[in-house]
C-alpha cells in the first residue's frame, strides 16, 4: 500500500479549505462593500480565484470556502463561477458561511477557528489530507508537490510559505 501511494496522486486523497472571511483592511475602499478575496484582480478574476485554481490545477476536487465578512458577493461569485465539481465523480464545492452553532456563541475568531466549527463537515467528506488555504493571497503553486514532501517526510503538518527580508515580515503574516 506504501507502494501504491509514491505513485498515484495524493491530491485526488485530499480537500482543500479555503479561508475567505477576511476584511483586508490595508486595501481601504476597496474592502468596503466586499471581503478581500472578493476583490476583482485584473478583469473579472476574483482573488480567491488564485487559491482555488492552484487546488483544481493539483488535482484537488473537494474543495470547501469559509466565508464571513461582507459574504454576499464572494458567495455569489463562487456559486457563478464554481459550481461545476459534481458529486457523482467525487467532486464536491461547498460554501461555508460564518454561523453561530448551538454549542457556539461567537462567529469565527480567528483562522483556526474557522476550521474547527467546520470539522464535522470537514470529516464527513474524510479526506486523507487537508489543505487549508489563505483565499486572499495570489500565487501559483503545485499543491501535489507539496502533498509529496509531506508524506515523504511522514510530517503531521507541513506548511508552505516564503522567505521576505526582514524589514518586508510586517506586512505578511510571519512564522
Amino acid at each position: 500500500m506504501a507502494d501504491l501511494k509514491r505513485t498515484q496522486p495524493l491530491a485526488r486523497d485530499a480537500m482543500a479549505y479555503v479561508l475567505a472571511g477576511g476584511r483586508g483592511s490595508r486595501l481601504k475602499e476597496l474592502t468596503d462593500r466586499r471581503a478581500k478575496p472578493a476583490v476583482y484582480f485584473g478583469g473579472k478574476t476574483r482573488i480567491i480565484d488564485f487559491a482555488l485554481s492552484n487546488a483544481l490545477n493539483s488535482g484537488i476536487r473537494r474543495l470547501g470556502v469559509a466565508t464571513q465578512y461582507k459574504a454576499h458577493s464572494l458567495i455569489r461569485h463562487l456559486q457563478r463561477g464554481w459550481n461545476f465539481l459534481r458529486p457523482e465523480r467525487n467532486e464536491s464545492f461547498d460554501i461555508l458561511p460564518a454561523s453561530q452553532r448551538v454549542s457556539e456563541t461567537q462567529w469565527y475568531e480567528g483562522t483556526a477557528d474557522a476550521v474547527y466549527q467546520n470539522i464535522d463537515i470537514i470529516e464527513a467528506y474524510g479526506p486523507e489530507y487537508m489543505v487549508i488555504l489563505a483565499g486572499d493571497h495570489i500565487y501559483k503553486m503545485d499543491y501535489e508537490m507539496m502533498l509529496r514532501q509531506h508524506v515523504d517526510a511522514n510530517a503531521d503538518v507541513t506548511v508552505g510559505c516564503l522567505e521576505v527580508p526582514r524589514i518586508e515580515a510586517t506586512g505578511f503574516g510571519v512564522m
